[in-house]
């Protein structure tokens, strides 16, 4: 008698099963303190797993992809690209937010006395400090004085600028490097098996930290916000398909054939409301697809501090929301303004903690709108994190994509075979 072998659940299944059973258990215990006790360590430790693996890997991939571009004239137009596609693509979304903003009118009507203020002193401190370095001070800051220092504060720019630096003069050194570059490429090697140890714990994470978000806030609470979020997923979403979907289809892959590749990645980052839980996956799922390692060393830990696409599309419609909250009517000269101010103060910010909020505290005020409104949606900011997540990874993703296919080092054979194979099952690797 033969017995067949059952097949692996795979990881997207694996999550969303965690997904609905933490969205369980947060809504029956909904409001007992015992629940976040027990479960926020659970879910703090994975998120803490997945970021001590991003800076090995980022270091060690940017090493390993600037010592191959060759000149640092091929990386400067590499760097010009890139920058100018994120700003393109911010900016675009920065102007859907506000139109959803002016067309919904999410904030209208509101009686902000039923609404409930959170404390949001520490985004406030943090935003003084980011205020008080100038523009001068921030470009200077990028320059690490010690780069041990910035891994360990986790400073992006200040490391991806030594990891430039320290992989041109690798490749300068020819054979002489070649030491140095097996040494990198076994260091990453170890580091992505790691990934795939750390992601079979994903499950159980997004468990703890759904179970802790939904019995510490709940269903009903959303009250008078809800048309806020509605407006943002609705937003995000149609942003997604409309604008994501047309440079999807330059390159030549279809959204729906993208969500699938990706989905594992897309779900976690919803249910953790994190990008750096995926950004290892990312890079590795990439390459695979035939964008070039120099590429995707550059492009993906770049996007990480300067597109954030989803944060720029919700600090728009939030600050509309909240001018609408207050009454307050914005002329198109006050908006465009706003626009300005938040491509300036949105860039190179990423790694600050509640960035969408610091940025949205840095901004409000050039252009009329009382700050201490953010205390009234402070309360769903995880929420709506979730969502703005997502948007954020999709934009990072597609940025190298669209890069190589712009360098025309795009393997449109790998990708179309990648297509057709490995992203129409479930990782079994991972699961």
């Amino acid at each position: 008698m033969t017995t067949t072998k059952r097949k692996p659940i795979g990881l997207a299944w694996q999550i969303l099963i965690g997904l609905i059973l933490g969205i369980t258990v947060g809504g029956v215990f909904y409001g007992n303190p015992h629940v976040a006790e027990w479960l926020k360590p659970i879910g703090d430790i994975f998120i803490r797993m997945m970021k001590m693996i991003v800076v090995p890997i980022v270091f060690t991939t940017i090493v390993l992809g600037v010592s191959s571009v060759g000149s640092p004239k091929s990386l400067g137009r590499l760097g010009v690209k890139t920058l100018g596609y994120f700003t393109i693509v911010t900016m675009i979304a920065i102007f859907t937010g506000l139109f959803a903003a002016n067309l919904v009118e999410p904030g209208a009507g509101i009686n902000m006395s039923t609404l409930d203020k959170t404390d949001i002193s520490t985004y406030v401190e943090t935003e003084e400090t980011t205020q008080d370095a100038g523009l001068v001070d921030k470009i200077v800051n990028i320059v690490p004085t010690n780069i041990l220092d910035a891994m360990v504060r986790g400073d992006m720019l200040a490391i991806i600028f030594f990891s430039v630096l320290f992989g041109l003069g690798v490749g300068f050194a020819g054979e002489k490097g070649q030491p140095v570059v097996r040494f990198f490429e076994g260091v990453a090697a170890a580091m992505f098996n790691l990934v795939n140890i750390v992601m079979k714990f994903a499950p159980i994470g997004v468990f703890a930290l759904i179970g802790v978000t939904v019995s510490t806030f709940g269903i009903e609470s959303l009250g008078s916000l809800f048309k806020l979020i509605a407006t943002l997923y609705v937003t995000a979403l149609l942003f997604m398909v409309v604008v994501f979907g047309a440079i999807m289809k330059w390159v030549g892959i279809r959204v729906s054939d993208f969500t699938r590749i990706f989905k594992d990645e897309l779900l976690l980052t919803y249910s953790t409301a994190s990008s750096e839980t995926v950004l290892p996956r990312i890079m590795e799922k990439l390459e695979k697809m035939g964008v070039p390692k120099s590429i995707v060393s550059f492009v993906v830990p770049t996007g990480y501090s300067f597109n954030l696409d989803g944060s720029a599309l919700y600090q728009a419609l939030a600050a509309l929301f909240i001018a609408q909250m207050y009454g307050i009517d914005l002329s198109i000269g006050t908006q465009l303004t706003l626009v300005f101010v938040l491509m300036l103060t949105s860039k190179g910010m990423a790694a600050v903690p509640g960035v969408s909020f610091v940025v949205l505290l840095a901004t409000l005020g050039t252009v009329g709108i009382p700050a201490e409104g953010l205390a009234f949606i402070a309360g769903i900011d995880r929420i709506m994190d979730m969502m703005r997540s997502v948007v954020n990874v999709t934009g990072n993703t597609l940025a190298s994509l669209v890069i190589a296919k712009w360098e025309g080092v795009l393997d449109e054979d790998q990708l179309e075979t990648f297509m057709s194979t490995e992203g129409k099952k479930d990782d079994v690797r991972s699961a």
